[in-house]
């Protein structure tokens, strides 16, 4: 037995957040696939002057920073330019996502939580997940609290929705689900009920890993890694 990764995702207002937050209280390790987005495209970082170099520089704000709202317009409307960012970032977003990972695993975690967005819409990842968790709110629920949030009309909110993939169809992919209709309570119970299933499901490995690290090394281990969690 050994270390496995959970992949989690939602839909727009669903309550990932709400999840996640509980997730953490409880001492897992959770991996934000956004926060990490963010963080590759620093200034200064490879993958930010590869996007200068084909989008330009009309796409930084003041302080050096890529405007993530002019780059989107531009990829939105230009499916060729989509496949160019990805292609510059995911690399880099894997990488270090691999780091974190390798982290954890050093310290002994029963389980990773990788905390992607758009887990579902894109595939490519689910395939290393032992487990996937879909946070998922009934309809009517996810229209008032986008509204709310955003300060949206139902019109627009019914359009930002669309744009996803429905979350009955992410359902039917996802190994569990937390439904976040009702009360934090109740969501948060659910929490808990996961997270005592997952803690159970595997033993600990910490000797063998220490043993892996000290034999294959960084580079080898991350191989090891995706082979694994590929399997």
């Amino acid at each position: 037995s050994t270390m496995f990764l959970v992949g989690l995702s939602g839909g727009i207002a669903s309550g990932k957040s709400t999840v996640v937050a509980v997730l953490r209280e409880l001492g897992c390790a959770v991996i934000d696939a956004d926060v990490i987005a963010r963080e590759v495209v620093q200034p200064h970082s490879k993958a930010h002057q590869q996007i200068l170099q084909h989008f330009g520089t009309g796409i930084l704000l003041e302080n050096g920073e890529i405007n993530r709202e002019a780059l989107g317009n531009i990829i939105f409307s230009q499916p060729e330019k989509r496949r160019l960012l990805n292609s510059i970032t995911h690399p880099e977003i894997l990488k270090e996502m691999l780091k974190q990972i390798l982290k954890y695993f050093v310290l002994g975690y029963r389980y990773v939580i990788l905390d992607i967005p758009l887990l579902f819409e894109t595939r490519g990842l689910t395939k290393f997940m032992k487990y996937t968790v879909l946070v998922y709110c009934d309809p009517p629920a996810q229209r008032a609290r986008l509204m709310r949030r955003s300060g949206l009309d139902a019109a627009a909110a019914d359009a930002r929705i669309s744009s996803q993939l429905p979350l009955e169809e992410k359902r039917q992919w996802a190994t569990h689900v937390i439904d976040n209709s009702g009360d934090r309570e109740s969501t948060r119970r659910q929490v808990l009920r996961l997270h005592a299933r997952l803690e159970d499901s595997l033993d600990f490995l910490w000797a063998r890993l220490a043993a892996g690290v000290a034999v294959a090394g960084l580079g080898g281990l991350l191989f090891l890694l995706l082979r694994h969690f590929s399997s």
